[in-house]
């Protein structure tokens, strides 16, 4: 559980209260959550999920691509009779779960990971290279 906001006392009272009631442990300052690295300062909070970028990158092997300026190729269109049926589909499914979680920091992803999204039940061949 994350606890924030500008009213310390507050919070102090909070916190004093679900110890009585839960058994909980307080970790001070968020640094890391779920994937998410959180910074702030007076102006407010920083998300930033790189470390969980890096991680799904080197997880799928890719550490030594180049980089593309977009993330999809420009006018794709993705069909659901393209491509050979995938033998297993496991790893494009999980792969397109940790995108859409990226999303959160990574908006301008959306677009390409909801057009992947639809092909979840079928993946093809042609869906597992645009995901990559």
């Amino acid at each position: 559980m994350i606890i924030t906001g500008d009213d310390l006392q507050g919070i102090q009272d909070l916190k004093q209260s679900l110890c009585q009631a839960f058994e909980m442990k307080d970790l001070e300052l968020l640094n890391y959550f779920f994937g998410l690295e959180v910074t702030s300062n007076s102006m407010g909070y920083y998300l930033s999920q790189f470390k969980y970028a890096s991680d799904l990158v080197s997880c799928v092997g890719l550490t030594d691509n180049k980089i593309a300026s977009s993330p999809l190729e420009v006018n794709a269109k993705l069909s659901s009779l393209d491509g050979s049926p995938l033998a297993d589909a496991t790893l494009y499914r999980r792969l397109v779960g940790s995108l859409v979680y990226l999303i959160v920091t990574r908006p301008d992803i959306a677009y390409a990971v909801h057009s992947v999204c639809q092909f979840m039940a079928a993946p093809r061949t042609t869906h597992d290279a645009a995901v990559l």
